[in-house]
């Protein structure tokens, strides 16, 4: 632009009508509110009518696989364990080959910590 040419001004926004932002609100309630409310319904009632009982989250399998306890822990608690069976290197390993040197020790000490 030259400064020749004037400015173009810049037009003021103005809010929306109250009338319209009440409209948008109840847009959401009936379109992402409801919906979930009867989704979460269906499933409560599709659980009850099952028969049997939920996975439980510590079976006997569960305190047999070493591998599915590491598999639960998070990094820093993979690295708290290494530390406590003196896995050396522990600190750079990322979480898979950390998680195998942990099983292989553990497997080492015949150990289920």
């Amino acid at each position: 632009m030259s400064k020749l040419e004037p400015r173009p001004r810049k037009r003021p926004l103005h809010p929306l009508p109250k009338g319209l932002v009440e409209l948008y609100g109840l847009l959401a309630v009936l379109f992402v509110l409801v919906p979930e409310w009867m989704a979460g319904g269906a499933l409560l009632s599709f659980s009850a009518n099952r028969k049997g009982s939920d996975l439980p989250a510590a079976s006997a399998v569960w305190s047999r696989l070493p591998e599915l306890r590491l598999a639960s822990l998070g990094v820093g608690e993979l690295r708290q364990l290494a530390r406590r069976l003196r896995v050396p290197g522990y600190g750079v390993l990322g979480r898979e080959r950390l998680t195998e040197r942990l099983i292989r020790r553990l497997k080492q000490r015949k150990a289920l910590w």
